[in-house]
């Protein structure tokens, strides 16, 4: 598959998760990283996106173990949160 129309099919899968919270989490994570990861970090997030968003939200912000499979690099910086913008 073309890179491009790749990236916008991940992008559209992370902003429409089902839940505003879900899509802030892993829509804005996916806004902030994704162009400068590798093909494996692309793959490593379009299986994560196959994951129920309470279990990826659980993983992320730490409620519930996360898998080992998941438990890297890529979810330590999804755990940092810092790339849902805020309303002020």
């Amino acid at each position: 598959m073309d890179h491009d129309i790749r990236l916008k099919r991940l992008r559209f899968r992370s902003w429409h998760r089902g839940t505003k919270e879900a899509d802030l989490m892993i829509g804005g994570f996916f806004d902030m990283h994704s162009s400068r990861w590798t093909a494996a970090e692309l793959d490593w997030f379009e299986e994560l996106l196959e994951e129920q968003d309470v279990d990826i939200m659980g993983w992320a912000i730490g409620s519930i173990p996360c898998p080992a499979r998941w438990d890297g690099a890529m979810m330590q910086t999804m755990r940092s949160i810092t790339y849902v913008q805020v309303a002020e």
